[in-house]
């Protein structure tokens, strides 16, 4: 998959690689290369715990698995994350560029949540309960589809060689996904998750309800925290100024 030509104008960030892209692609990097050793000195197991599980969910409510999942790649070799990491840098720069940082990072772990949640949904449906599921391309796929609807003129390479539209793109991908979903392939990938992350992302452009600005009530929540501490500490610096003396009068 290779970005060629954009079918619309839109700002580009000067760095080439705008903010959200870039600690993206250093946090899922980062981990990778620390779980990839940590897996080879015997200390891999201490990353289970965010690992996505079904199990964990139910046993312990282990909910931050649905965020912390999705920084985590198979650290056995260097494709899953090489493809993720690629992908993430082609559509998601162009993606932030357009909607700036912070809708794109809501977009990208709405897509990236809703992956997980088709996944535990499959697990419960049909699997064992033990099943995990690690990495990113719930949110990727996501940001494929957004792209194609963007974007939907603009040239791809599919698989590195053929040109493409990116609407006939996305269109084939989900399909495969819809398939392999379907058929149970025994590659030990989550289809399910990809194709959950290409709904909810289509969930998300389409609906003005997932669209707000999720953040806007826990920043104001925030902000009338610090003033009330602020206006406690200056009610207390007053009252040591005053002094127990201050409040006596002399006749």
């Amino acid at each position: 998959m290779s970005s060629r030509s954009i079918g619309m104008n839109y700002p580009r960030s000067s760095a080439n690689v705008p903010p959200g892209v870039k600690w993206l692609l250093i946090i899922n990097t980062a981990l990778f290369v620390l779980y990839f050793f940590a897996l080879r000195f015997g200390y891999g197991q201490y990353f289970n715990p965010f690992w996505l599980s079904l199990s964990w969910i139910k046993e312990v409510f282990a909910i931050w698995q649905l965020f912390t999942y999705q920084f985590l790649h198979d650290p056995t070799g260097f494709q899953h994350i090489l493809l993720n990491m690629l992908a993430l840098w082609m559509f998601g720069k162009d993606l932030e560029a357009t909607w700036g940082t912070r809708r794109f990072l809501q977009y990208y772990f709405v897509c990236g949540v809703g992956a997980g949640l088709c996944a535990l949904a499959m697990s419960a449906a049909f699997g064992t309960g033990n099943e995990r599921t690690i990495g990113a391309s719930g949110a990727i796929y996501g940001l494929l589809l957004a792209f194609g609807m963007m974007f939907p003129d603009a040239t791809v390479l599919f698989s590195f060689l053929f040109p493409i539209k990116a609407k006939y793109f996305v269109i084939i991908i989900g399909a495969i996904s819809f398939m392999l979903t379907l058929g149970s392939t025994g590659d030990g990938v989550s289809h399910i998750a990809h194709l959950g992350g290409m709904l909810w992302g289509f969930l998300y452009l389409r609906t003005k309800f997932l669209q707000k600005d999720m953040l806007a009530p826990l920043e104001d929540w925030y902000v009338r925290w610090k003033r009330q501490r602020a206006k406690r500490k200056f009610e207390v610096y007053m009252r040591k100024q005053q002094g127990p003396d201050r409040n006596r009068f002399v006749h």
